[in-house]
């Protein structure tokens, strides 16, 4: 029998045949020397007769390792006349090289295929951008040129884009002028709605406004969503209401519901809860269902201004609607029964979330631990705080930060000393805050300069400078412990760099040289600092010497 009819006769399916391909491919990857004629290798003609265009691109897109991709496609490729491939062929094999950053393999089979169109070329820009190199992306639009390409609107887009991404504003008003300036090409919806995203982003709304203004071709939705949203990052959802009319006149694009959760989400961040309400019935009129992030937009809106009863009936609507309420339901609500300061009705919340099946993240731990700290309960903090370790949520350093500051502000410094060394090990490196809470209410306490000292050796080991205050405060401490000498010492490595010491420190310092018989000192002291150093207030500090001398 001969090869090709026995293999027709048991040929597969197309899910089988693409299982049966990879798995050749995978043994091949395996193998110490995949390109040499192995039983496997061998074993892929039998699937000759049944390769076609959209085969080979399933099983392109199919491979993990690109590798084994272009391999399948260059031994495709070597099987004429009984197959070529296609241009989605190549732009299969192309996207997978230049999504693992292989970027000269795939421009020299683009180039021997004769492959380099606008559209093609436009991706390689898009993913020097994606990568952050801006300059590579500008080479490839360059080449356009020297390849002749015609008509390149994709490559300008594609440029655009990496400029807006990449908040280089200028650039991209820069490349638009010169969009409009080439007579090849016209600018099309998603060239006016890029840059109208970067001047959004920005803030510079009426440039946005004015690009919208001036458009050539109908506004599509992401246009019109695009600058409500901007409009309403700036405060204003009165003037995106002025776009939604526009949108709803336009017979061709009407409102979404990402179009009337930007401008609930905006009028809820104005405080405006009143028209946020109406346009979540204005929606459902215009044939929009709110979804999850709707409610939770009107729902955060209304625990922020302390409407919780209005919030629950949100919710109570909410779940009528089929919509199950998510991390951030709850999260919004527990934040408002914290803004009123009833932390056991925002305790139960967290139980809610939990025998609902929902993990708590650090930002609803963080929520009720912040309020906890402000009132003072340190306890029922550190109780949440272990609760979070437990249950495998690593704490937000700002946690940990309103932790040690309560502790400190209560006198249990050694607790706080405890959480501090503890942070490390918790998966939370401590930050200059942290150092410095502890570090300057240390230096409240006499006869603790001590661990003062050893807790800034751990915190220079990691990176942390002390600033001013830390200085001064150690100043005062040593000058409270009556050890003269480090607290000069402390001074004058302050001093050696550029930092003047605040009016309480100067204080305390020259204090402390009148006591130990050296007034004529701190004369020397205050002339020293004022040299090398900037001082903002020198009356303050000459008045503090002046009453030393008399």
């Amino acid at each position: 029998m001969a090869f090709a009819e026995r293999t027709a006769r048991i040929a597969p399916s197309n899910t089988s045949l693409l299982s049966s391909i990879s798995s050749i491919l995978q043994s091949m990857k395996q193998s110490s020397h995949p390109q040499s004629p192995t039983p496997d290798f061998l074993s892929l003609k039998q699937f000759i007769p049944s390769l076609n265009p959209q085969i080979v691109i399933q099983v392109i897109k199919s491979q993990t390792d690109p590798q084994s991709s272009l391999f399948f496609f260059n031994w495709a490729s070597s099987l004429s006349p009984h197959y070529r491939h296609t241009p989605p062929c190549y732009n299969a094999i192309t996207d997978t090289l230049i999504s693992h950053g292989m970027f000269s393999t795939a421009e020299e089979l683009l180039l021997n295929s004769k492959g380099l169109s606008d559209f093609n070329v436009a991706k390689f820009i898009k993913a020097y951008g994606d990568r952050g190199d801006i300059r590579g992306a500008i080479h490839w639009f360059h080449r356009v040129k020297v390849w002749k390409i015609p008509r390149p609107l994709y490559c300008y887009n594609a440029l655009l884009g990496v400029f807006v991404r990449a908040n280089r504003i200028n650039f991209a008003k820069a490349l638009y002028t010169q969009i409009l300036e080439d007579e090849s090409v016209k600018p099309d919806v998603s060239t006016y709605t890029t840059l109208i995203r970067g001047l959004c982003k920005l803030g510079l709304i009426d440039d946005a406004k004015r690009v919208f203004d001036g458009m050539d071709c109908r506004p599509n939705v992401i246009t019109y969503n695009t600058l409500i949203s901007g409009f309403c990052r700036k405060g204003l959802p009165s003037a995106a209401v002025e776009i939604l009319g526009l949108m709803v006149e336009d017979k061709d694009c009407s409102p979404d519901t990402i179009t009337f959760t930007t401008l609930i989400d905006g009028y809820c961040k104005n405080g405006e809860l009143g028209p946020a309400k109406k346009y979540m019935d204005e929606m459902e009129k215009h044939g929009c269902e709110p979804n999850v992030l709707t409610y939770n937009c009107l729902i955060n809106g209304l625990c922020i201004n302390g409407d919780i009863s209005g919030a629950k009936k949100m919710m109570s609507r909410m779940r009528l609607n089929g919509i199950m309420a998510d991390m951030a339901t709850y999260t919004s609500l527990l934040k408002g029964f914290c803004i009123l300061e009833k932390l056991d009705d925002a305790a139960k919340v967290l139980e809610e979330m939990v025998s609902k099946g929902l993990k708590p993240d650090s930002k609803a731990y963080g929520v009720l631990l912040n309020a906890y700290c402000k009132v003072g309960r340190a306890v029922d903090a550190i109780h949440v705080l272990e609760r979070m370790v437990n249950a495998g949520v690593t704490p937000h350093v700002s946690s940990y930060n309103a932790i040690l500051t309560v502790l400190c502000e209560g006198g249990e410094i050694n607790r706080a000393i405890d959480i501090l060394n503890q942070m490390p090990k918790k998966g939370c490196s401590p930050n200059f805050v942290s150092y410095s809470t502890v570090i300057c209410s240390l230096c409240k306490c006499k006869g603790r300069m001590q661990k003062v000292e050893d807790l800034v050796v751990v915190m220079l080991r990691n990176g942390h400078k002390p600033d001013i205050s830390m200085y001064s405060e150690m100043v005062m401490g040593y000058c409270e412990n009556d050890d003269l000498a480090m607290a000069l010492g402390v001074f004058h490595e302050m001093i050696e760099k550029g930092l003047a010491i605040n009016v309480q420190g100067f204080s305390a310092i020259v204090k402390e040289l009148r006591q130990n018989g050296r007034t004529s000192e701190a004369e020397n002291v205050f002339k020293e600092m004022f040299r090398r150093c900037h001082v903002p207030d020198e009356e303050s500090y000459a008045r503090i010497l002046k009453n030393v001398r008399y």
